[in-house]
């Protein structure tokens, strides 16, 4: 028999084996470093490292497949640079999403692991003499000088997530998640997430490139950074911000100006926001455990003239600033606009505020004709399930406000808007966009494991959130799998009684599974999947509502 002694021996070298297990970097099959100047192709049977600064330069095309996991080393701070005249192809798909990510193990990462994306284009920007170096100490040059071109084509981002990056070079000199300087209307961003940066989610440094489909996750710093003349059109967008998560200079969800000084520099900053839901660190006006460095949901300023439309912004101790006497004269002068949108949830005062005496911000916003609507919290809005940090639920609810008001009459909302009866990002009554190529929980994500070589397959062990929830009475439930194997997808209550099987079976990893739950027999109440292969198993909450 064994003594306490050797037990609590064995117990500890257990720990330490598993510890030292635990802090491997993950491992890589190939590294990319210095220049590509011709066309490269990047595969998903091999995993790849980002080390220091690699520039595709003129004319080469790097082209990535669906389902690549691409790391950015962390003592060389790790960026993909796409320079003026290159191109990025990364098109992924909705359950093959390409990755860039952190090499630290799971559980272990940090916001700054990493540089970031770079994309550098040749449209106009408003610094006089039309080109710039972009911050972050990478030396690169953006804008297309005197002869711009808005039209230009940098590639395709689709279905790409960028997880811990954000990499402070230098004070107000920092890599963000994904900088876009000068990038044309020729170049597709759409499906992206960026997540836990140690920076900016995303900046547009000048530029005319449009975007859909956007989630800013757990930054630090600002989610939605415009400045240099940026005039693209951006719509359906999520943010979600961690209370504990912010910058010493201070978080904003947006944050816009037309240059650093506030010139009248032309073009002038003016992009066009539709349908975005910026949820910020308070779930209730009367919540105090969030980082003092929060500050506003929009922060316009330095005499720019972005426009937000059909959006929902709430929770931020104060929800709007407009800053500044230029961006006073454009608000009253109809040139910078806020229109059929709602503000909700703001600790300070009415939170639509101005440092301009003699100016009634929230007379403004509140001008009928606008549209525009406030309410003093957040739960007002409805939205399902939005403070949830792990597993959140931006839709509204069925008598939610959001799920009216919107309009696209405004001549600004051209026709690369899609026309909702909605405001904010998420309908209640269509498919979420947001999945399931989203990753609400990368800190936890074993990307070491999650390419198999054989057979050049994503394979992640992942229970989707089943849609729609709330549901009456059917429900979809997805799920993937890491490996083939004996396989249990089933149904309980909430007192853990075992309520009927889905799946008992033998499947194969590589495929998205659907399976369809019908509880019409069933009353209201909270219900839970709950998805088991071997040792594994993952749960969601599933409401049925009648």
């Amino acid at each position: 028999m064994l003594s306490m002694k050797n037990i609590l021996f064995s117990l500890i070298i257990t720990f330490f084996s598993y510890s030292i297990t635990f802090a491997q970097l993950a491992p890589v099959d190939s590294v990319i470093e210095g220049n590509i100047n011709s066309n490269t192709f990047l595969s998903k049977n091999k995993r790849y490292l980002l080390r220091g600064f690699v520039n595709v330069n003129a004319p080469a095309v790097l082209t990535i497949e669906p389902g690549t996991i691409i790391y950015g080393e962390k003592t060389t701070r790790g960026t993909l640079i796409i320079n003026r005249g290159a191109k990025i192809i990364a098109n992924g798909t909705p359950t093959q999403p390409i990755v860039f990510t952190s090499q630290q193990p799971a559980g272990q990462r940090s916001p700054g692991d990493w540089g970031g994306i770079i994309i550098a284009g040749n449209a106009s920007i408003n610094v006089p003499g039309g080109t710039a170096i972009i911050e972050g100490g990478t030396g690169t040059i953006y804008g297309g000088g005197t002869n711009p071109n808005d039209d230009d084509n940098s590639g395709i981002l689709r279905y790409v997530r960028i997880e811990f990056p954000g990499i402070a070079y230098a004070p107000d000199n920092e890599i963000n998640g994904l900088t876009l300087g000068g990038v044309g209307r020729g170049t597709t961003i759409e499906y992206v997430q960026v997540s836990f940066c140690g920076d900016d989610a995303y900046e547009w440094f000048g530029g005319t490139v449009n975007a859909k489909y956007l989630i800013s996750f757990k930054n630090i710093d600002d989610d939605l950074d415009v400045d240099l003349g940026f005039r693209g059109n951006v719509q359906f967008g999520l943010v979600i911000r961690d209370p504990n998560l912010a910058d010493i200079s201070g978080s904003n969800g947006f944050e816009s100006d037309n240059d650093g000084t506030g010139t009248y520099n032309t073009p002038r900053t003016l992009p066009v926001f539709s349908n975005l839901t910026v949820i910020g660190p308070m779930p209730d006006t009367l919540f105090t455990g969030y980082n003092p460095n929060f500050r506003r949901g929009a922060h316009i300023r330095r005499a720019s003239l972005t426009s937000i439309y059909n959006s929902i912004v709430m929770g931020w101790p104060v929800g709007l600033l407009l800053d500044g006497s230029a961006v006073r004269f454009s608000s009253v002068g109809d040139t910078l606009q806020i229109r059929n949108s709602i503000w909700a949830g703001l600790r300070h005062g009415n939170g639509i505020t101005t440092n301009q005496s003699g100016f009634d911000a929230q007379g403004w916003f509140d001008t009928p004709a606008y549209g525009n609507r406030r309410f003093t919290q957040p739960s007002t809005v409805m939205l399902t399930d939005p403070f949830n940090l792990t597993n959140p639920d931006p839709r509204p609810q069925q008598n939610s406000p959001a799920n009216t008001g919107a309009s696209f009459a405004n001549p600004r909302l051209s026709t690369f808007f899609t026309t909702t009866s909605y405001v904010g990002a998420f309908s209640s009554t269509e498919p979420r966009w947001d999945l399931p190529w989203a990753n609400y929980d990368p800190q936890n994500t074993n990307y070491a494991t999650s390419v198999d070589e054989n057979t050049s397959i994503i394979r992640t062990f992942q229970l989707y959130q089943n849609y729609p929830n709330p549901f009456n009475p059917t429900t979809k439930i997805s799920f993937t799998l890491p490996e083939n194997g004996k396989t249990s997808l089933k149904i309980y209550d909430a007192l853990g009684n075992e309520i009927t099987t889905l799946v008992e079976d033998v499947l194969e990893a590589g495929n998205l599974y659907e399976v369809e739950f019908n509880a019409k027999d069933l009353p209201s109440g909270v219900y839970f999947a709950k998805l088991v292969q071997g040792k594994k198993f993952q749960t969601r909450k599933l409401v049925l509502v009648k």
